[in-house]
């Protein structure tokens, strides 16, 4: 078990001062003789009291390293932060509450929050769906005509480009301890954006 500063305090008083004295086992001994059913301290020990009290006049534990806990206002301060704005970032609630990004991260994970990323949909317009009927029947007649035709298109993945500061799914978040299912819709052939799709060749 280990000594408390009370403990520490009264080792002192058995070492005593001036000509009166005790040496390191003395004190070791009348410790174990005062408190038999606790462990008896070492001479090392005593020695350790004995010279800390000399370099620095107490005999109290040293302040504990590492940042300190931080009190439930300032968790409700995090947790009132993404209330009010579900989308704000951990760099945004750090700055405004002068904490921590790692302590902020701690909070909402101990307050089960996810930040949850916006799903992207396409807007359909109302020709959308005759539009794709036409296609299929397009590709279906190609593909009777040619049994080769499926074979000779080429398929790449999509990728599009916007200029106009469009949302990222990579920098858009949305606080909350369920799933909002949050979507936005877009347009595809927006005019401030350049667009790859996927495209075939015939013979």
């Amino acid at each position: 078990m280990p000594l408390n500063e009370r403990d520490r305090i009264e080792i002192l008083m058995m070492i005593g001062v001036g000509d009166r004295m005790r040496t390191q086992q003395e004190v070791c001994r009348l410790f174990h003789e005062m408190h038999p059913d606790r462990e008896p301290v070492s001479q090392s020990t005593v020695s350790r009291i004995e010279r800390k009290y000399r370099e620095l006049g107490h005999v109290r534990d040293a302040p504990r390293q590492g940042r300190p806990k931080i009190n439930e206002n300032v968790q409700q301060d995090v947790i009132l932060s993404a209330l009010e704005n579900p989308h704000c970032t951990v760099r945004q609630v750090s700055r405004d509450l002068n904490i921590g990004k790692s302590s902020v991260s701690n909070i909402f994970k101990k307050v089960k929050y996810h930040p949850y990323r916006v799903r992207l949909i396409h807007e359909l317009a109302e020709d959308d769906f005759d539009r794709r009927t036409e296609f299929c029947e397009y590709m279906m007649d190609h593909n009777n005509q040619n049994n080769g035709f499926i074979a000779n298109i080429l398929f790449s993945d999509e990728a599009t480009f916007f200029l106009n500061g469009h949302v990222n799914r990579q920098n858009t978040r949305y606080w909350s301890q369920e799933n909002p299912h949050w979507m936005q819709e877009y347009h595809t052939q927006h005019p401030q954006k350049g667009q790859c799709v996927g495209w075939y060749c015939e013979k």
